[in-house]
């Protein structure tokens, strides 16, 4: 596949390492104002730096947006008169609705929203995606690519800002939560590293018991917790103190937070 990123930033960096790391390109031209960011990718074969958005789209069948919200307007102004029927745009951009898109370069665009999350460097992203109704024919595309480097879901565009704050946002939020691990492993007697390798495999372990398993997880819950031991008399304790109550709240107020961008901002 011949594939652009346009806006090689965090996530466009991390969604090329994905591609280039699985095989998953035949050209990859990288965007970026400043190519300094970017240059231990340069190597790489196949691997097309350039700070000339015309460029990469004349040599790309599929281009991924990955720029700020602020720069996308224009640039789709500025690549519009280079777009053929052939090209297949995916946008990565948080709360610019597919209808504002085709307003911009039509309807008649192969028109798909992406909500990757940076663990696509890694080939374990939660993507969602949705598409215009012609975009629909090439949704199998983005799938493809993005199944390389973790898992998708197709939603109704209605869901997208949700789908941001639980797969996007929600690195950050397990982030936290292992973090808050390691510490309590430090408190119990671990040195600082041993500690974040334990949390961070238990981790690991309890998502993959779900996916591998396809059960609910207090299933998964049930198998480690005994009558009057210490499995439920900590977890009893974390809900006393409200753990599953505030990670829920964290959740709808920066998902209430999206919802509040002026459509001006964006």
């Amino acid at each position: 596949m011949k594939i652009a990123i346009i806006g090689t930033g965090n996530l466009g960096k991390s969604i090329a390492k994905g591609l280039i790391t699985n095989n998953a390109i035949t050209t990859l031209y990288l965007t970026k104002r400043n190519l300094n960011d970017i240059q231990d990718l340069e190597g790489y074969k196949n691997v097309h730096l350039t700070t000339d958005n015309a460029e990469a789209v004349k040599n790309s069948d599929i281009i991924i947006f990955a720029i700020q919200p602020r720069h996308f307007e224009k640039i789709l102004n500025d690549i519009k008169p280079l777009l053929t029927e052939n090209h297949v745009l995916i946008s990565t951009i948080t709360g610019f609705l597919i209808p504002k898109i085709e307003k911009i370069v039509g309807s008649n665009q192969f028109i798909i929203r992406a909500m990757p999350n940076t663990a696509i460097a890694v080939g374990k992203s939660m993507t969602c995606m949705c598409s215009n109704t012609k975009g629909e024919k090439r949704i199998k595309i983005a799938e493809a690519i993005f199944n390389r480097l973790g898992h998708t879901l197709a939603i109704p565009e209605s869901q997208m800002q949700a789908a941001t704050v639980v797969c996007a946002s929600g690195i950050a939020f397990w982030m936290r939560l292992i973090r808050a691990t390691t510490q309590a492993a430090i408190q119990l007697g671990f040195d600082a590293k041993e500690a974040q390798e334990l949390a961070m495999y238990t981790s690991e372990g309890a998502a993959s018991l779900l996916i591998t398993n396809g059960n609910h997880p207090e299933e998964e819950i049930d198998r480690v917790t005994t009558p009057k031991g210490c499995t439920i008399q900590g977890l009893n304790e974390m809900e006393h103190k409200g753990l599953s109550s505030s990670l829920i709240q964290g959740m709808v107020a920066s998902f209430n937070k999206i919802n509040n961008i002026k459509e001006e901002q964006i």
